[in-house]
């Protein structure tokens, strides 16, 4: 009964991550570009280019923001393996759940609902740069300090659910659709 629930949630919250994972690791290829076209044009040519150089910082900014969930699911987030690792399947969905009810999402919550107000001001403001020559989109960046939570709570419900079918003994039905839609 809670498969059919489940299951689909936890893998259309899993396709998300996914999906927005990817996306994101394409600016860590576009970060290493941009920034050699910086030291070339700062130490060959003798040019300087503000925005090129805030591009940087924000596409390093949205790769860590917004690359959590995606790092998440993949369970490359720190934990201490030496007493996770050895554990069985149960006891590892049991300290999950406790981690992620108790931890992730009160601290996501609270990320977001602090931020909240100061990304509203950003936006009201369509704050940009304080340096000339700047990007005029400081507002979509600090946006990135409430999406990033948002995909973390959801990221979470989709581990909690995770965990509640391998406590019920229904995890491996996760497993079984897995090579007929690789993402």
């Amino acid at each position: 009964m809670q498969s059919s629930f489940l299951i689909p949630l936890v893998k259309g919250i899993d396709c998300l991550s996914e999906w927005t994972g990817k996306l994101i690791a394409w600016l860590t290829l576009l970060m290493v570009i941009v920034t050699f076209v910086i030291v070339v044009m700062r130490y060959v040519l003798s040019i300087g280019n503000v925005a090129l150089q805030e591009s940087v910082i924000y596409m390093h900014s949205f790769v860590f923001l917004l690359g959590a969930a995606y790092t998440l699911k993949h369970d490359g987030h720190v934990r201490v393996d030496i007493f996770y690792r050895p554990l069985s399947e149960r006891n590892k969905a049991i300290i999950n759940i406790i981690g992620t009810l108790f931890l992730l999402i009160p601290v996501a919550g609270f990320i977001g609902y602090i931020s909240w107000d100061y990304v509203a001001s950003s936006w009201e403001l369509k704050e940009g740069s304080q340096e000339a020559g700047g990007l005029d989109f400081r507002y979509l960046l600090k946006s990135a300090l409430v999406v990033m939570p948002t995909l973390m709570i959801l990221q979470g419900i989709a581990e909690l659910g995770r965990c509640i079918l391998v406590l019920t003994g229904q995890g491996h039905l996760l497993e079984e659709d897995v090579s007929e839609h690789p993402v």
